[in-house]
């Protein structure tokens, strides 16, 4: 009887986990669930890519556009911007609790998270750490999410933290659909990413 009621509660609690992760994602559109959940898997395994493409800012103090480069090595990341983006050439590197950003003559300037350091110095408030799952076509896993799915069971459209998140285009590289084409809407803040490179990497290689 003993061993029967914790197979039992077990087997509850197991369902009780699986309804809160789900609980964070609500999925709607053209797309089929199961290829969506074996999409995600097949995104979340890629730790590290290098990517090439153009930037679009528009913001209440800076708008323009430029050239992006973004090298990712699991929780290790290297973004820099450059062009007529309002305030020049910048260079965000860091992992998880250190931060630095870098401002064409403005010098170098540190803080324990991407956000902070953006919106000090630039003034924008930019999810950087979202971004990391945004631009593979993934929801941030830490936040509740609202999905529109394509004909294709990817992203179309993504609401979460306040941002709503366009997909406009794919692309294959190495076996993977990529994001190509994203737009990005927050309260004070615009982005447009243009990604004409991509170099995925998966995790162990």
């Amino acid at each position: 009887m003993f061993l029967r009621h914790v197979i039992v509660f077990s087997f509850i609690a197991l369902l009780a986990g699986c309804a809160g992760f789900g609980a964070r994602e609500s999925v709607q559109g053209q797309g089929n669930p199961a290829q969506w959940n074996t999409y995600k898997q097949q995104m979340t395994s890629l730790d590290g890519w290098q990517i090439n493409g153009k930037i679009g800012i528009r913001a209440p103090k800076d708008s323009g556009s430029g050239t992006l480069f973004w090298l990712q090595r699991q929780d290790y990341y290297d973004i820099r911007l450059s062009g007529p983006l309002g305030r020049g050439a910048a260079r965000l590197t860091g992992r998880p609790g250190k931060v630095s950003l870098e401002v064409a003559n403005q010098g170098r300037f540190e803080a324990s998270t991407p956000e902070a350091l953006l919106e000090e110095q630039l003034g924008w408030k930019l999810p950087v750490s979202n971004l990391a799952w945004w631009v593979r076509g993934l929801p941030a896993p830490d936040s509740k999410s609202r999905l529109t799915l394509d004909a294709d069971s990817r992203l179309a459209n993504l609401e979460q933290d306040g941002w709503q998140v366009e997909y406009l285009s794919y692309s294959e590289q190495n076996g993977y659909w990529l994001p190509e084409r994203i737009k990005l809407h927050g309260t004070d803040l615009d982005v447009t990413l243009v990604i004409k490179e991509w170099q995925p990497r998966k995790l162990g290689q």
